[in-house]
């Protein structure tokens, strides 16, 4: 007489459970609710490509010696990071505080998924909003701008690649200090703007002021938007992209540090 068992890690289809099964399930999930979310959809795939366009207008009138680069390529290096900011850090903050509230991310470490696994699922989708935005704006820059196509197309994805899995563990420390929906805007505007204005999104970091300069170093975006302007505009050397990676590091391991003890899974009652 035989048995027949079946393995607590297995799917609802009687597949295997693995981490990409798992993680492909959230991820679909999470597509799906935002796509329900009305909102949450235009923040994450449309008001990135306009900013990038309203960035533009604004960028044709100012003096191409305080930009340090034309005003073609100051736009698709801020755009970049404009789509980046945005869509990763700002729109999977509301939306880890959203689940969180919702009890979706209580309910979900009840399963078989590693609490990893669960954040990671979350973020995939604003990761794939964000990259192929990316690929938009290289697209727009090379046949609507007159620029040139990306001069380290290697750099310029390190560095994107980089960036969305910092930004994303930016964003989910943001949601410790984060308590409604509504409050994201305020809790993430401060990294926005140093962001925006000290790390070299529009300005280089070099053109800045001594001390701005050495502090805007220290900026969490600092060392990948060195790696995407590198990307676009050939322009770093070795000594600065070293720099660059160790700060990139740096910041990923005390970003990962902090969330694994101030993440909170469930709203504060």
């Amino acid at each position: 007489m035989t048995t027949t068992t079946v393995s607590r890690d297995t799917g609802a289809d009687g597949r295997p459970s693995t981490t990409r099964t798992r993680l492909a399930a959230l991820a679909r999930a999470e597509l799906t609710l935002l796509g329900r979310n009305r909102n949450a959809l235009f923040i994450a795939a449309v008001m990135p490509l306009l900013m990038v366009v309203l960035l533009r207008s604004s960028l044709r009138g100012l003096d191409p010696k305080v930009l340090a680069i034309g005003a073609g390529p100051a736009t698709l290096v801020g755009g970049t990071g404009m789509i980046l900011l945005v869509v990763v850090y700002m729109s999977l903050t509301s939306s880890l505080v959203a689940r969180r509230e919702e009890l979706v991310l209580k309910r979900l470490r009840t399963g078989e998924a590693s609490d990893t696994e669960i954040l990671v699922g979350a973020a995939l989708p604003a990761a794939a909003i964000s990259l192929a935005q990316c690929a938009v704006l290289v697209a727009a820059g090379v046949t609507a701008l007159g620029a040139d196509a990306p001069a380290r197309p290697d750099l310029l994805l390190l560095g994107l690649v980089a960036a969305v899995v910092l930004l994303a563990g930016l964003g989910a420390l943001t949601t410790t200090i984060t308590r409604t929906v509504e409050s994201a805007g305020l809790t993430t505007l401060p990294l926005f703007l140093v962001s925006s204005f000290g790390s070299g999104l529009f300005v280089p970091r070099e053109t800045l002021p001594g001390l701005a300069a050495d502090l805007s170093e220290l900026l969490p975006l600092s060392g990948v938007m060195e790696f995407v302007r590198a990307g676009w505009l050939g322009t770093a050397h070795a000594g600065n992209l070293l720099t660059a990676a160790l700060h990139t590091v740096a910041w990923g391991v005390v970003t990962g540090w902090a969330v694994r003890r101030r993440f909170r899974w469930e709203p504060r009652r």
